[in-house]
């Protein structure tokens, strides 16, 4: 079957190498054979492959049925904006007013929290609770928040803003103690001292948004080998550091 169907010899592939085998690895599978680069397939297809890759990137991936579609925004990758930690502050207390006990930690994740490093305009939160199966403590405070329950899956559930809102932020909730709490962290501070990291993820940054700027997940798995690379260092860095959460 999977000579014939490269959506299952992707599938294959993902579940012998791992993460490695990224989206646009699929996207390679479907578009060779037809004489195309993978960002030539068409827009629609591409949603369309992604759709069904989706439950092995993210597993246990639910889309939350109550949640208003926003249209898609283009990919853009800005220069740091130094306004982006006053963002996440005023995020911060507004989630923290509303959260209370039920979250054991606020951090800024991602790109907009690493000093001088080129990102998308939202800056992205992630707080730590103690139990992520207890909706009922922290959705509908996060909703209080003006925000919405997107998806969730077995690692954490994603809120952004209604579509009559501004899209300037993303809260990702997770389990504290668990993987995904542990590992965004650690890039993160592992970002912040590496400057040669922070150059390796922008120039990766920069090349997913030229080629992947109308579809946001592909600008995600693009960026995969770069990630899991710095990932590795990031791993190096806490062992000789003494780094933890």
């Amino acid at each position: 079957m999977a000579a014939d169907d490269p959506f299952m010899a992707w599938r294959e592939m993902r579940e012998r190498e791992g993460p490695r085998v990224s989206l646009i690895r699929l996207y390679a599978l479907v578009a060779g054979p037809r004489g195309l680069k993978p960002h030539e397939l068409p827009l629609e297809e591409r949603r369309e492959l992604a759709g069904r890759a989706t439950p092995l990137l993210w597993p246990g991936f639910q889309q939350n049925p109550r949640s208003q579609p926003r249209e898609p925004m283009p990919v853009q990758v800005v220069a740091y904006d130094p306004g982006w930690p006053e963002r996440f502050e005023a995020w911060r207390g507004r989630l923290a007013g509303l959260l209370g006990p039920a979250a054991c930690r606020i951090e800024h994740v991602g790109s907009t929290s690493v000093p001088g490093l080129a990102a998308k305009p939202i800056v992205d939160i992630q707080v730590s609770v103690a139990n992520l199966a207890d909706e009922d403590g922290y959705v509908p405070r996060c909703e209080a928040a003006g925000l919405q329950l997107g998806f969730l899956d077995h690692e954490h559930r994603f809120f952004r803003p209604p579509p009559q809102r501004p899209r300037d932020v993303h809260v990702h909730v997770c389990q504290q103690g668990g993987d995904w709490e542990r590992l965004h962290l650690l890039f993160r501070d592992y970002l912040r001292t590496s400057a040669a990291g922070r150059d390796a993820y922008e120039a990766a940054k920069r090349e997913a948004a030229r080629l992947w700027a109308d579809q946001g997940a592909a600008y995600t798995e693009a960026k995969s080998d770069v990630v899991l690379s710095l990932l590795d260092q990031a791993e190096a860095w806490a062992g000789t550091t003494g780094w933890t959460v």
